[in-house]
């Protein structure tokens, strides 16, 4: 049964920031000197009357469907012992659910952020992406290449310039790191980022937004796990590393769904996995569960 909270409000305006942890990659995420690329893969009811006296603005106790603690309900029994954060935006309503909190590190899911930092300079300087930007851009997502993430994070002026082109993008709580899969991350600020790629309210312009969500759409295919599992239409970075200080795998997806007719976009992070193949599982579940209580809570139907 729905939990419900109660509040006096004629007109309602919800749009909730949604969080994930990311965890860090050295397959996926920090770039170590020869280190090869990834090997696999947010009325007042007013009654009034011409012909009486003026009517009382009406207040309504609306019910609304407290959406952290049904994720909670359903997420706790599949993520017991695990270390994992997700979070779901429904484009549609603008509402969000979010499980877990804390700063993670990003491993190669920054390699969106990185892309999008470069393509807010090229607006600014009013050009094209070069050749060589085309090709290092197409590698660094659809592939995962950690050597064209490294040469793309120099172009856009290192940490302190992914920094400068973080705030542009509205995330709030994102520090780049020089080896960018230790940069550290909120889920909000993740699911802003997705909001600022896939949404239309953002620096990007819509050409660049265009460019990033074809090249999230046609990761290679040892690439496509993830929040895929939680609908079609799906546009998604990975990132996954075993850590070297305890053999221990983070594991990160995020992107965007389609699902019952409703876009979603979603992002889940997670670590500590004895194996990358438990903690895909783990990942893919824990994104078809959220999306899928979004979708029923939103609708009335759970």
């Amino acid at each position: 049964m729905p939990r419900h909270r109660t509040r006096r409000s004629a007109l309602s305006a919800a749009s909730v920031t949604a969080v994930v942890l990311l965890a860090g990659s050295a397959a996926g995420g920090a770039y170590l000197a020869g280190r090869s690329p990834d090997p696999s893969p947010a009325a007042v009811a007013s009654v009034s009357s011409a012909s009486g006296p003026p009517a009382a603005a009406a207040t309504s106790e609306e019910p609304e469907v407290d959406l952290d603690a049904e994720l909670a309900d359903v997420l706790a029994p599949l993520t017991a012992g695990a270390d994992v954060s997700v979070a779901v935006l429904d484009t549609e309503s603008g509402r969000s659910a979010v499980y877990g909190d804390g700063a993670y590190d990003t491993a190669s899911i920054v390699k969106v952020d990185i892309l999008a930092a470069l393509l807010l300079l090229a607006q600014d300087e009013g050009r094209e992406l070069s050749g060589a930007e085309h090709a290092r851009a197409d590698a660094m997502i659809r592939r995962s290449d950690n050597t064209s993430a490294t040469e793309l994070l120099r172009a856009v002026g290192g940490e302190e310039g992914l920094d400068a082109a973080n705030v542009r993008l509205g995330l709030t709580g994102t520090t780049a790191a020089h080896a960018w899969g230790l940069t550290r991350t909120t889920a909000a600020d993740q699911v802003r980022l997705l909001q600022a790629v896939f949404g239309t309210e953002s620096e990007l312009s819509a050409a660049s937004r265009a460019y990033l969500t074809d090249l999230m759409g046609r990761v290679e295919a040892d690439q496509q796990w993830g929040v895929s599992a939680a609908g079609d239409g799906w546009a998604l970075k990975n990132g996954w590393m075993p850590r070297t200080t305890t053999g221990l795998w983070d594991i990160n997806s995020i992107g965007r769904v389609e699902n019952g007719g409703h876009t979603y976009l979603v992002a889940v992070l997670s670590c500590g996995h004895a194996t990358k193949e438990a903690g895909v599982a783990l990942v893919e579940e824990v994104a078809k569960a959220a999306v899928d209580m979004t979708g029923e809570a939103l609708s009335g139907t759970r």
